[in-house]
């Protein structure tokens, strides 16, 4: 490596992105259940109990699945009725709740064919729902696998954590990867498998360290009452995330499911979603 790619790579290296906090506003949620008018107020009123953290003036309306007879005529309420946050189960709208493989038509368009913020909770039938009222929003977990620079992530997860309470910041690398990575480079004879898998493993977790830390100070500057963790580290993802959720009784997990890239569900976010069905999930 010449002096200038050192130089460069000093300077990189060095360079950390700075968290910046975005205004999330929550003035009006939109509840989709299954259910007659009276059942699915029931629900709606539990969920308002979980989610006492967004205050007294939110504007809720209650919408029985048998408002709509299809996804279009769904699509039309929400815009009629603009909300910020739409809370729902999986399978609204279906018999086929038994089936714990899939969510459901509704909720895979909902959280692709919105911009709004899409929460998980039980299904109004399960013990879980039941159980609402007397949760919070105390311990609220953002997993991700792509931390720095995501405010947007981090700033929802703030709206929904409660004051006094613990906002975890979650970054997990997929171990199977870097196994792939670490395989190659044993191949290449100029490099020092040890060292430079080492040093590969030390960069990809101090970015999302860095970053958590600059949330942690921005934070604490503005005099937020929520205590920020961190948890930074290397996982077969899916099966960390159970570890993690238990680890710290996360009572709300936030993550992104929109990709760019692709019309499906970003990355991990459906394993999660079907197979984290007792922890309240907000979907952006």
């Amino acid at each position: 490596m010449d002096k200038v790619d050192q130089f460069e790579s000093l300077f990189k290296s060095a360079a950390k992105e700075p968290f910046q906090r975005q205004d999330v506003r929550v003035t009006s949620a939109l509840v989709v259940a299954d259910g007659d008018e009276e059942a699915v107020k029931a629900y709606a009123d539990q969920i308002r109990g979980f989610l006492s953290v967004l205050g007294a003036n939110v504007r809720w309306t209650d919408v029985p699945s048998s408002a709509f007879s299809n996804i279009q005529e769904l699509m039309e309420i929400l815009e009629r009725e603009d909300p910020d946050l739409i809370c729902t189960h999986r399978h609204v709208g279906s018999p086929n709740q038994r089936w714990a493989w899939t969510l459901g038509e509704v909720l895979d368009v909902l959280t692709q064919a919105t911009d709004r913020a899409v929460m998980v909770l039980p299904h109004p039938d399960s013990e879980d729902a039941e159980k609402l009222p007397d949760r919070d929003t105390g311990v609220v977990m953002v997993m991700t696998d792509h931390l720095t620079g995501d405010g947007r992530l981090v700033s929802h997860a703030l709206r929904y954590t409660t004051p006094k309470g613990r906002l975890v910041l979650c970054h997990v690398e997929d171990d199977t990867v870097l196994a792939r990575y670490t395989d190659a480079i044993a191949k290449i004879p100029e490099m020092d498998t040890e060292s430079v898998t080492e040093l590969l493993r030390e960069r990809l977790l101090k970015d999302p360290a860095d970053y958590i830390e600059s949330c942690q100070e921005a934070l604490a500057e503005a005099g937020v009452p929520v205590t920020i963790e961190a948890d930074v580290g290397f996982g077969h993802r899916l099966t960390t995330w159970k570890r993690l959720v238990d680890a710290h009784e996360a009572s709300l997990l936030v993550m992104n499911t929109k990709d760019e890239d692709q019309d499906a569900m970003h990355g991990l976010a459906h394993p999660i979603a079907i197979e984290m069905r007792q922890v309240p999930l907000l979907m952006l």
